[in-house]
This record gives structure tokens, sequence and C-alpha cells, in this order.
């Protein structure tokens, strides 16, 4: 296929549209946690009423230690945490009174309060399923776990392994079972079958109700854009279950892990440790365990933000046990040959290039060789650089702009911890484009909407004009993190009616429909792979 195809491109020309950013946890809900039920029915109705048209959340895997959605248990389940009570009530699974609980707070995640709840309430729905509530839903939960078998069972049994274990790190558990000898499985499978249905169970009624957000999400016009961590976690099903796809040592142990190499930010680097990948092994085999990792992804969302993109390119690997990240070296990735792959397969490419950070020649060329969207992040743009790729001037318009993402502080707090010298510089550039106003997360939010990017995003944080304690992650820290949510107070008319008019006046009216055949033909035939 010509690289200038253009079945590639995943905006059309003059294509301009908005949306929001927003963790799925971080919606407002009685229950502790945002989830997929109505709270997410009633968000999306209310970015449709502000003329928005996408909503982009953070991965969805289930979390493990520090509660990261960027270090998930398994690259294809789902976090059972956003699994909505009031349709279970509906499916007549729980009663009204199952769901009854002490007071969560309501600005933040209480994560040692909200897992034990939630995972009673699965076990009480997994109970009554079992017992003959809702017969009728077993020829839809029996397809459901032929569909995804090929990741299902074994990230059930790593969720009941890890139960058993005492929840420690899967290395840490007998050598027979991490090495996977079939006898150890099968003695596991059968002392732990109620245990591994429950977890299956969970992961049908996600899917179930991810199904039915997406389904009202294209009802009311939005995108849903959802996001794939690069790498994955040491201690997850997909290593345990697929080492062959790893560098790992005889002991399962990674050879090397990943991180950044030192530079401007951090004199030593940055150390992730994750385990890093055998690109030989995965080509060889087509790539196909990475192409399900993306089918099974898409078949929640319209179009996927793959973090970390400049790893397809080349990523930095550290020897393992090295104390910090100066010692590693860049190892090339797959390059262009995966992407071609994965479209020979899926027949489109709906992605949008995380390309933040040291991005070089080869990056870039990849990325524009199949027409990925980059992103520009303006709190990056004030450097004082007429050059800076962030500043609006220096954009193509085949880009998302952010005013901040994730890993930034909120922009109020981004500008009022600035410099005077530095404030006043940017206050000069706003002023210079037009800007009249003093608050600067609306500003940026006004520069993102009048860019020429073809898609403008904001945190929720930003429209709302929050200060750092509705930050969501701070790199580096271990703990804290992905904790914020909004109340229902936050979400009040007067700002979505800003938001409406910003959005209708910067002309960002358009209507992304992503159809492509072939991927949901494959999706159907086999979500997992």
């Amino acid at each position: 296929m010509s690289g200038d195809s253009v079945s590639r491109v995943l905006f059309p020309p003059d294509y301009r549209a908005s949306g929001i950013l927003l963790h799925v946890t971080s919606l407002p809900s009685p229950y502790g946690v945002g989830d997929l039920g109505p709270v997410a029915i009633s968000w999306i109705d209310r970015l449709e009423e502000a003329g928005q048209s996408w909503w982009q959340a953070l991965p969805l895997g289930p979390t493990g230690y520090g509660n990261s959605p960027y270090q998930p248990l398994s690259s294809f389940a789902g976090n059972g945490l956003v699994i909505g009570p009031e349709w279970l009530i509906e499916d007549e699974l729980l009663a009204t009174s199952d769901c009854e609980h002490p007071s969560f707070p309501a600005g933040a995640v209480d994560y040692d309060a909200i897992i034990p709840f939630k995972h009673r309430l699965f076990e009480k729905a997994w109970d009554r399923y079992r017992t003959g509530t809702r017969a009728d839903l077993r020829p839809d939960y029996e397809r459901f776990c032929h569909d995804h078998d090929r990741w299902l069972q074994d990230y059930a049994l790593f969720r009941a392994l890890k139960a058993k274990f005492g929840n420690a790190h899967y290395l840490e558990w007998p050598t027979e079972v991490v090495q996977r000898q079939p006898a150890a499985l099968e003695q596991m499978r059968s002392e732990l079958s109620n245990q591994i249905g429950q977890a299956c169970f969970a992961q049908f009624l996600l899917f179930r109700q991810a199904d039915r957000l997406r389904a009202h999400a294209h009802r009311k016009g939005l995108t849903l854009m959802g996001d794939l961590p690069f790498f994955v976690s040491a201690d997850s099903s997909d290593v345990w279950a697929n080492p062959q796809f790893f560098l790992l040592d005889e002991q399962r142990r990674p050879r090397f892990v990943a991180g950044v190499p030192p530079d401007y930010f951090s004199s030593q680097g940055q150390l992730w440790g994750n385990p890093v990948y055998n690109w030989d092994t995965l080509g060889q085999a087509g790539y196909r365990w990475w192409i399900a990792r993306l089918r099974s992804l898409m078949s929640h969302v319209d179009v996927i933000r793959l973090d970390h993109f400049r790893g397809f390119a080349a990523a930095w690997h550290v020897p393992a046990g090295a104390p910090t990240a100066q010692t590693g070296s860049w190892v090339p990735g797959p390059g262009s040959e995966f992407f071609q792959a994965v479209e020979n397969e899926l027949g489109m490419l709906p992605f949008v290039a995380e390309d933040l950070g040291l991005i070089t020649a080869d990056v870039s060329s990849m990325r524009d060789r199949f027409h990925f969207p980059g992103m520009r992040v303006l709190q990056f743009a004030f450097d004082g650089r007429e050059d800076n790729p962030h500043l609006p001037e220096n954009f193509p318009t085949n880009t998302v702009v952010y005013t901040g993402t994730h890993d930034n502080p909120t922009t109020r707090s981004w500008f009022d911890e600035l410099p005077g010298d530095q404030r006043e510089n940017i206050w000069n550039y706003l002023r210079r484009r037009g800007a009249k106003s003093t608050n600067a997360a609306a500003v940026l939010m006004e520069l993102a909407w009048s860019s020429v990017a073809a898609l403008a995003m904001a945190p929720l944080q930003d429209l709302l004009n929050l200060d750092n304690e509705a930050r969501m992650n701070v790199p580096g820290r271990a703990e804290g993190n992905w904790r914020w949510r909004s109340t229902e107070g936050m979400l009040s008319d007067s700002r979505f009616e800003w938001l409406r008019d910003l959005t209708r006046n910067a002309s960002r009216s358009s209507v992304l429909v992503v159809q492509n055949a072939k991927t949901e033909e494959s999706a159907s035939r086999s979500k997992g792979g």
C-alpha cells in the first residue's frame, strides 16, 4: 500500500472538532469512583449539549500497585472498578440494598475502601448468576468467554492466583506456577474454578456495559478516544502468559527494563521498570499479540492514543538491576513494518501518536508516513523559542492540541507557579493573539480552540479552572496519584455554556465517523485476537 493512501488519514480535510479529557474514574458517582453506568451516560449528554464531539479517557485496564492505569494487570481486560452498580441492579444481579455503603469521599477515590466494596458486589452478582438468576444471559456469557478465550482464561487464573498468594508479584509464586507447568496449572484451575468464573463474569459485565455506553456515545455523535500504554506491567498476566514476547532470563525475570535517558529534567533519567519487548519473536509471530491488544481496545473506543509512540522506533533499554537509567541504550523497535502489519490485519489505523519528549527524525518520519496526528501541549509552548513546535503558529493541521495532559499540573497552577517574568512573557504573547481574559486556563483553551489543529482538547480540570488539588498524576511520584474526581456540583451549566459558545465561535462542530468493516468483522469474530 502507498504511504500516501487517503484511507490512512484520520481527520478529513477541514476537520475541526473539540472535546474533553477526563478519566472514567474521575466522574461523579455515589459509589466512590466513576463508572460506565448512568454517570457516564450523563457525562456524554453533557458533552453533547456543550457542542463537544470527543471524549478522551485514560487506559481502562485493571490496575495493580499504585492504581496507575499505565501499569495494568492485563492489556486485554478491563478495570472492574468501573462497572456501574446501577446497571447491575437493573440486570437483577444486585439488589439496591446490596449497594448500601458508608459514605465515600466526594472529591477523591479512596481505593482502600472502594476495592473491597466493589469486590463484594461482584461476588454477590456472580453468586446470583451462578445460582440461576438471569439464566437468559448464559448464551451471551458463553459466547463472550469463547470470543475472548485467547486472553480471558489466563487473566482470570492470574487474578485468582494473585488472591491465593496474598497479592504477591507473580515471580514470588511457586516455581512450577511461574513456569506454567501444565500439571500445576491444571491443579490451580481445579482448585480456583469459582474464583476464575467470577473473574470471567466480571469481564463479561464490564464489556457489556462498555458496549452500551459506546452505543449511546455514537447516538450523541461523540467519538471515544482510548489510550494504550506502550509497555506492560512486569507483574501482569501479559508477561506471565506470554514470556516469549519479552526479554526475560531463565527465571522469567526481565533482562532489561524500560525508561528514558538523562535529559534536561532528570540528570539520572527515568527508570520505569517495565519489561521490554522481544520484537524479533513478536515479528516472527506476525505481531499478532500486539494486534490483538489493539483490536481488544478498539472494541470499546473509536480512536486510540498510542502512548510513548517513539518506542515503536526505538526504546531505552536499561540492564536489570541498574540503579538509574544512565546506563541504558537505544534499541530499535519494529518501525513501520509493525504498522503495515496492523493495517493489513485491521484495515485502517485510527491512531493518535503521543509524540512528546525526545522525538528524533525517524519517529517523525514514521508518524508522517502513516499520517498519524501528533500531539501539541500549550504548557510546553512558551520557552522563548520561535520554532517551538508547541506554539500554535507552528502547528500542522493534522494535530491534536491540549492545554495540558494528565501528567501536567492544571493550567491554573502551572501559570501561578511560573516566575513573574515568564508569566509576563506569556501574557504579552497572548495579548498579541487577541486574548483579553486574565484567566490562564480559559485563555489557553481559547488559544487551542482557535488554532489550526484538527482537534482541540482540554482536561476537565482546565475547563473548571481548578488548582493542583485536582491534578491527576505527578510523574515520578509512586503514590497518591490517579485519585481526583469531580463532583456533581462542579459541573455547573455556566462552564459548559461557555464551552459551547467557545466551540461554536471556533467552528469546531465536526463529527468523526470511524467505520471499518474489516476491523468490526475481525473484532466480532475474535475480540481477544
